[in-house]
Parts: C-alpha cells; structure tokens; sequence
C-alpha cells in the first residue's frame, strides 16, 4: 500500500512500503515514524548510525530523528505522520505514547513482535490499508483513529516488556514523564536533582526505579539526550562548536569539548570531519 494524505490543517498522514524510494518523506523533519520489517530485513542509518532490523522488528522514531540510506531485503511497512494528523501531546492522556515511544535520546525502542502480536498489527494495518481506499469526507478522522490504535497497540506492547502488574504501572508512568522533561529542558537542566524534583521524588528513588527497570541511569539520559542534539547540530547545521556549546547550556566551549569527547570518543572537529 502507497498512500499520502495532506490536510487542509497541514497535516500529513503516510503509509509506504517504499520509504526508501521517497526522498521527500525522509526529508521531512516534522514526521514521526514506525518502520515495521515484515520480512526479510531493513538497514539504515538513524543520525549516522547504521541499524539493521529484521523480520517481525519494528522501531518507532520521533522528528527528530534523522532516517537515510535506507537499504531493503524484503518487505517493510512504514507508517508516518506529523503533529498536525496526530498530536501526541494532545493525545497523550489516551495514548501514553509521548516520552516513550518518542522522545529525542538516541536510544531507541526496538521491538522483536511475536507471532500474536505480529497479527494484532498486520490486522491494524490491513484496517488502515482499506481506509486508505475510501474516498469521502470522513477519511481523515478514520485514519487518524486507526493510527492511534496503532500507537496505543504498539504503546501497550513495549510497556508489558517492562512492567509485570499495576504496582510496576506508577512506576512506568514516572519514567514516561521523565522522558518528557528531559526532552523539554535539557538544554538548561542537566542534573538529576532538577527532574526529581519537578517529578516529587528523590534522585536515589528514580535510579533505584530505572534500575528496576534495566535501563539506564537518569544521568545517562540526561547526557544521551544533550548528546544526541550536539550530534543533530553538528551533522545537519554549520554553527559553530562554540554556538552549539551555547545553544546547549554548557558555561563555555571547553566544558562543552570535554562532555563530547567523553560521550563519543573523540573530539568535535574529528566527528564533524569524519561524518
């Protein structure tokens, strides 16, 4: 299935199995994006890394990932849209999606489906697939309804490999909201203190509970995230190391030097040269 629809509100809905034959999509640095390999294999590179995903894999993305080279052996569905079709924040009460599914860290979630999970999405899909003919005025708001029991599937999916009952809820919910406020302030807070307390908890408690969790400590998403828009700055933009350091919060170049190197392994000019 091939399709692309434009509002009249600017927003944009797609569904292609040829993404990487649609340059103007990769292009458009206001869509979000699930790539789901249906079989055979997908490679890319997501902000210069190369990811290579395999049958019955799917990873959701947020604009700001930036998604090229894309290479298939198979057959892939992607689905995309902008905030004007589907505004994650004006859903998120409903979809719990926003800071979890999608958030700006360059750690990304990847789901192996199984089998029944693969058949809840391929009959949400197929549902999509058939909207997707129909042409009248009640198209948009179908489609957008499909697409977000698609979002709430997948949402519902990722959060069973991390909780295992209602007590293991709460505690998914604060790092959702943790995501968030990492997304929204990082350039100006970077310690773990600044989110716990805007989160009403202590930095040992959120630790304690990303480690419940297997993921990493709140510092290292704190970095990841300042981490990965120096990386975004860098490769897709010519300011310069000392407006980026700027932009980023740190008190001068040096600080901002130091914090790259350690986070990537080597020094500005020799990433911006070698990318």
């Amino acid at each position: 299935m091939e399709f692309l629809l434009k509002t009249r509100l600017n927003g944009v809905f797609a569904m292609t199995g040829h993404l990487h034959e649609k340059p103007e999509l990769l292009s458009d640095r206001n869509l979000y994006k699930f790539i789901w390999v249906r079989q055979g294999s997908l490679y890319m590179e997501i902000d210069h890394v190369g990811t290579q995903l395999q049958t019955d894999e799917l990873v959701s993305l947020s604009a700001l990932h930036h998604v090229d080279k894309l290479k298939a052996e198979g057959e892939y569905l992607a689905l995309l849209f902008n905030s004007n079709f589907y505004c994650i924040y004006g859903h998120d009460n409903a979809a719990s999606c926003n800071g979890f599914l999608f958030h700006g860290s360059s750690h990304l979630l990847r789901l192996m489906l199984s089998p029944a999970e693969t058949q809840r999405l391929e009959h949400i899909a197929e549902t999509l697939s058939e909207e997707c003919t129909v042409r009248d005025n009640l198209q948009e708001e179908m489609l957008r309804m499909q697409l977000k029991h698609f979002i709430i599937t997948v949402t519902r999916m990722a959060r069973q490999r991390l909780e295992g009952g209602r007590e293991q809820e709460n505690g998914f919910d604060i790092i959702r909201q943790f995501y968030v406020l990492v997304d929204k302030h990082f350039k100006e807070k970077k310690r773990v203190q600044d989110y716990a307390d805007m989160l009403y908890r202590s930095p040992k408690t959120l630790s304690n509970l990303f480690a419940r969790y297997g993921l990493g400590s709140p510092l290292r998403i704190i970095h990841e995230r300042v981490d990965a828009e120096a990386r975004r700055l860098l490769l897709y933009t010519s300011k310069s190391a000392k407006e980026i350091s700027e932009i980023l919060g740190f008190e001068d170049l040096a600080t901002f030097s130091r914090f790259f190197r350690k986070m990537n392994g080597r020094s500005i000019s020799d990433y911006r040269r070698e990318s």
